[in-house]
């Protein structure tokens, strides 16, 4: 096998590698979570999801993504406990969207 075939495989190891950026005593807090990284292009896997449904108090659910991807998810992630989303800020901006396409 030649030194540049190492080197490709080696990058591919590097990029589909998982980190733990979060866990979550609830798994739908870790879906919350998925859901807004998904949301801006970052693929995410929860390890420990079921598990955690069938004895609550024993596991955690965690949220992994690509190592490539670790700054801007967790960055992404505290973003959202800074400013968290409430109903009335959801409906307020829905209400002005709506108004201004009449």
């Amino acid at each position: 096998m030649s030194n540049e075939a190492d080197v490709d495989q080696k990058d591919v190891d590097q990029q589909g590698e998982l980190v733990t950026i979060a866990t979550f005593p609830e798994p739908m807090e870790a879906n919350m979570a998925r859901s807004a990284l998904e949301a801006a292009g970052i693929p995410v896997f929860i390890v420990g999801e079921t598990a955690n449904s069938m004895i609550p108090v024993a596991f955690e659910s965690q949220l992994q993504v690509q190592a490539k991807d670790e700054a801007a998810a967790r960055s992404l992630l505290e973003a959202m406990n800074d400013a968290p989303e409430s109903l009335e800020s959801v409906t307020a901006a829905e209400i002005a969207a709506e108004d201004s396409s009449k």
